[in-house]
């Protein structure tokens, strides 16, 4: 199954849905950033983050998500926009603990006592910046904390994955619901019991459920539309050219010392680990361009 978002609106009840499969984004980050199983997992929620919440901005908008806590994860930090591209990495991603009921143990590889920050980029003069403690280190219910709490708009988050025997996605995703102004927040207390009645969220995909086939589990009975099918994919917004002005934001004395030391200098992206190298000709060039 591809990686996708479908976005449905009940416009009689009041509430939106949005529901996605990350299995091949998160698999690529992964193998990026050289993940354990229990790493793997832990990045495949932050990316499912930042999926969902990106979901919810206008075009040309961006966000950031950041989890950091006590554990030895450190921190998830993920960028995503409003066209369904995602990035992200972990401070230490090679922590890999033993499983807990046959799962993944993410909350003891993020740590239970740390904050969630959500910092948007709406093309205003100034950043919006939400910052909640977390609740459970499982990533959806911190999400729904933050949306509960920071944004007052009542809220359901839900995330699930199955992993095969050597560690890799077979199929993640998540699932929001979110109640549109006036904000009932009784509506969204009837989506939280249906979703307890119904196996968890990684069992349906385990049983090949598509986003469709799980909003309308969850919308069961209730009138709805679908606005958009939306593709998704992990996609760093770094380059070289990116990387040139970080060089030359170093300053003249620090660049010209790594032209007579190292002869090069190199680059990596901590989001997609891409490795951009400049050579002793590259050096040259940009001290010229900075005369």
């Amino acid at each position: 199954m591809e990686d996708y978002l479908i976005r449905i609106m009940a416009k009689e009840t009041g509430v939106r849905g949005l529901a996605c499969v990350t299995t091949g984004l998160a698999n690529e980050a992964a193998e990026r950033h050289g993940t354990t199983s229990t790493t793997t997992a832990v990045l495949e929620r932050a990316l499912t983050s930042g999926i969902l919440l990106g979901a919810l901005l206008k075009v040309g908008q961006r966000i950031a998500v950041r989890f950091e806590a006590n554990g030895p994860v450190g921190k998830a930090l993920v960028e995503a926009d409003a066209y369904g591209r995602v990035s992200g990495y972990l401070v230490n991603p090679q922590v890999d603990l033993p499983l807990v009921a046959d799962r993944p143990n993410i909350v003891d590889a993020l740590g239970e006592i740390g904050l969630l920050t959500v910092v948007k980029d709406l093309k205003l003069k100034e950043l919006a910046e939400g910052v909640v403690p977390l609740q459970t280190s499982t990533f959806d219910g911190d999400l729904t904390y933050y949306l509960n709490q920071s944004e007052q708009t009542p809220s359901l988050v839900v995330m699930g994955e199955v992993l095969d025997e050597n560690g890799r996605l077979q199929s993640a995703g998540g699932v929001l619901i979110q109640a549109m102004p006036p904000n009932d927040i009784g509506i969204i207390r009837q989506f939280i019991e249906r979703m307890q009645e119904l196996p968890p969220l990684e069992a349906l995909f385990a049983e090949g459920k598509t986003p469709e086939e799980i909003l309308a589990l969850l919308f069961a009975g209730i009138e709805y539309t679908e606005l958009e099918k939306r593709p998704l994919r992990f996609q760093c917004t770094c380059s070289r050219e990116r990387s040139e002005k970080a060089l030359i934001n170093l300053g003249r004395a620090d660049l010209q010392n790594l032209l007579e030391t190292e002869g090069e200098a190199v680059v990596d992206c901590h989001f997609c680990h891409e490795r951009y190298t400049f050579d002793e000709e590259d050096l040259r060039l940009i001290l010229v361009g900075m005369d």
